[in-house]
């Protein structure tokens, strides 16, 4: 039985301003800056969903409130 060759693993890759980069050819700089575009693209992706999530709480409760006082004006109506 042939013993199989390790792969060496691919070098990695990066698409900036529709030009490819091995990551050998990018400065010490120039990964970091990558790194926190990165990471900034991660939290505003992260604030994006959490800001959905409160506009849809905010409706709720707004939802909430419009029943509720539609209900107090229905019993105060049939008071009268």
């Amino acid at each position: 039985m042939a013993k199989k060759e390790k792969e060496m693993p691919k070098e990695q890759e990066v698409t900036l301003f529709d030009k490819t980069y091995k990551e050998s050819e990018l400065s010490d700089e120039q990964k970091v800056m990558i790194n926190h575009v990165a990471d900034l693209d991660r939290k505003i992706g992260s604030s994006e969903f959490n800001l959905q999530q409160l506009r849809f709480g905010k409706q709720a409760f707004l939802d909430a409130l419009k029943a509720s006082i539609e209900k107090e004006d229905s019993e105060e109506e049939k008071e009268k």
